[in-house]
């Protein structure tokens, strides 16, 4: 099994910064991508950030300029630093992480709880 979990969302003023972490653990092989999504209320999950295994990273164009994500020496870490947040941003941010369990599998998407971003104006 798999755990992926995330932290460091909390409240902030807009224009303010805050940095979410995510660890994946358990039975990892390895892991491919791993990233970012967003749910706010009443609209469907979408992603904020990519980042792969080499360190290559996709944004989402709203977050270009504001968002920063990398992965951890470890491979099996993922950040995203956000500054100059807007209210907008407010939503549950989820991590998500590409693993391969074994030698012999393929990669499987796993999904962390989700961690509360605020922003107010």
């Amino acid at each position: 099994q798999v755990q992926v979990v995330e932290s460091g969302g909390g409240l902030v003023q807009a224009g303010g910064s805050l940095r979410l972490s995510c660890v994946a653990s358990g039975s990892i092989f390895s892991i491919n991508a791993m990233g970012w999504y967003r749910q706010a209320p009443g609209k469907q999950r979408e992603l904020v950030t990519a980042v792969t295994s080499g360190g290559s990273t996709n944004y989402a164009d709203s977050m270009k300029g504001r968002f920063t994500a990398s992965r951890g020496n470890t491979k099996n870490t993922v950040y995203q630093q956000m500054n100059s947040l807007k209210p907008e941003d407010t939503a549950v941010y989820y991590c998500n992480a590409d693993v391969k369990s074994s030698y012999w599998s393929t990669h499987y998407r796993y999904w962390g709880q989700g961690t509360q971003v605020t922003v107010s104006s």
